[in-house]
């Protein structure tokens, strides 16, 4: 995995875990690897996936069942689908129109390059 400097590791690796549930790569109740296998996939210290994993367990993203592993918690799509959703709305989306209105692009173009992207092979 590619981190980039703009937030910590841990959290990125949080969000990485977050997408795959998103993703449907892991659902409710599914085991998600252990911390020691995702430092390893995603090649960092073992004690930056630990925080990643404390950090989706605060968020009750994922629960620990002792001697089993971590597990994706019921609910848990919804609820990031939801917190993202409102971060995209507050922090991005403003922005975004911003560089739209200073552009001159309009929704319109928007719809128009969208269309085009989806006859591409």
């Amino acid at each position: 995995m590619n981190f980039n400097s703009d937030k910590a590791i841990f959290l990125q690796m949080a969000d990485r875990l977050c997408d795959e549930i998103l993703a449907g790569t892991y659902k409710d109740d599914d085991r998600v690897p252990s911390i020691r296998e995702y430092a390893v996939l995603l090649e960092v210290n073992t004690n930056t996936a630990v925080k990643a994993y404390e950090e989706l367990s605060r968020a009750n993203i994922i629960y620990n069942k002792r001697g089993l592993g971590y597990f994706v918690t019921p609910g848990a799509k919804q609820q990031i689908l939801t917190e993202r959703k409102q971060t995209f709305m507050k922090e991005q989306l403003p922005e975004l129109f911003r560089q739209m209105r200073l552009l001159g692009i309009t929704l319109e173009d928007v719809k128009v390059a969208h269309d085009m992207q989806q006859l591409r092979p």
